[in-house]
């Protein structure tokens, strides 16, 4: 024969502990071995040991057979049923483990919650935006399909409030329970009411505008404001835009994930842009200026004397502002220095001049030494 489990030592609560006690025992030491925040190789059956622990001690009528005939084990397994280990461990992944509403649907809870009502449903949306538009921000509107509470019932799916009564078939307690008679003594099991389906009520005439259903498919527009900064893949949260929640039911958010388009001219690099301009020949070698294009429009940039291709300008504060602060970038222009593809006469001699000029000086000597 197996030894009998000790469920008082698994959940470290004395017998004379309060359900309460026991709740708090519950949610410490599932938190402390759940297998997707413990990597430990016994974690998933010591998991397991401490549901089965509060699945008994949480349950008034559980815990009474348990402390009369000191036994654990096979005729509390009807606790068992319906009871998913893989909803409770997706609880957990990256929107927070609530312990209190796992404790209140399999142990204790008595079945009040099996017909909780759902949030409504986040959603997504790609948006493609400028250069231009993420350095500076802007308002976009956007039209986004989705499921909006019914303005005829106000989200109830009843023709009227008079159409919601109470189920029959579970008094008004969302669950049936059944009772099954054992070696050991009556014991009890609750599920769901079939009618209701958890919820206690039931509607005698839908909404014709929903057909019971409390929500309708409508388009929203919904105006987005892009932030200064944004980078390729910013998310954008839109807190209570997603799909209506169930019979009045708060509603999901909406995401929207910004793609910011190659530009035609610019390159960003982090906060700061590039480009390459051209410079005429004169240009470089006497010194000016230059008018070059900016993400806001014209700027003028000074050339000095001499310069040569390949030279880059930092035009401080001219890039993209950081996102969330108020540092911008620089826009950094390379020059290159274009020849002309026909010259005039008057043009040619002058170059012939410059040239032989250039010969008497020993230009070429001192460039290649």
């Amino acid at each position: 024969m197996a030894k009998e489990k000790d469920y008082y030592k698994i959940l470290g609560v004395p017998k004379s502990a309060t359900k309460e006690e026991v709740k708090a025992a519950y949610k410490k030491l599932a938190k402390q071995y759940h297998p997707d925040l413990n990597k430990s190789p016994d974690a998933a059956e010591k998991f397991k040991e401490i549901n089965e622990a509060a699945a008994v001690l949480g349950d008034d009528a559980k815990r009474s057979q348990y402390d009369q005939f000191g036994t654990g084990g096979e005729q509390f397994s009807g606790f068992q049923q319906g009871f998913d280990f893989s909803d409770i461990m997706s609880d957990i992944g990256g929107f927070g483990f609530d312990f209190d509403s796992i404790f209140e649907n399999f142990f204790g809870g008595r079945g009040q919650r099996t017909g909780r009502r759902q949030r409504g449903s986040d959603l997504r949306y790609d948006m493609e935006i400028e250069l231009e538009d993420a350095a500076f921000g802007a308002a976009k509107a956007i039209s986004i399909p989705r499921l909006e509470e019914c303005h005829l019932c106000g989200g109830t799916g009843a023709e009227s409030k008079s159409d919601i009564v109470a189920c029959d078939e579970c008094s008004g307690r969302g669950v049936q329970t059944r009772t099954q008679r054992t070696p050991f003594g009556l014991f009890s099991t609750t599920a769901a009411c079939r009618k209701c389906r958890g919820q206690g009520k039931y509607i005698k005439n839908e909404c014709r505008e929903c057909n019971g259903k409390g929500v309708v498919r409508k388009t929203r527009k919904i105006e987005i404001k892009i932030p200064e900064g944004a980078v390729d893949g910013t998310n954008l949260r839109i807190q209570g835009e997603g799909e209506a929640g169930e019979k009045g039911m708060p509603p999901g958010d909406l995401y929207i994930v910004v793609h910011v388009n190659q530009h035609k001219i610019f390159e960003r690099r982090e906060n700061d842009v590039y480009i390459r301009i051209p410079v005429l020949f004169t240009t470089a070698a006497l010194g000016g200026e230059i008018e070059v294009p900016t993400l806001k429009g014209k700027a003028s940039l000074k050339i000095p004397a001499g310069t040569q291709s390949s030279t880059v300008f930092r035009m401080k504060g001219l890039g993209i502002p950081e996102l969330h602060s108020h540092r911008k970038g620089d826009e950094n222009v390379e020059v290159y220095i274009t020849v002309p593809e026909k010259l005039t006469s008057k043009q040619k001699k002058l170059l012939e001049e410059f040239e032989k000029e250039n010969g008497k000086k020993g230009f070429m000597k001192g460039v290649f030494g």
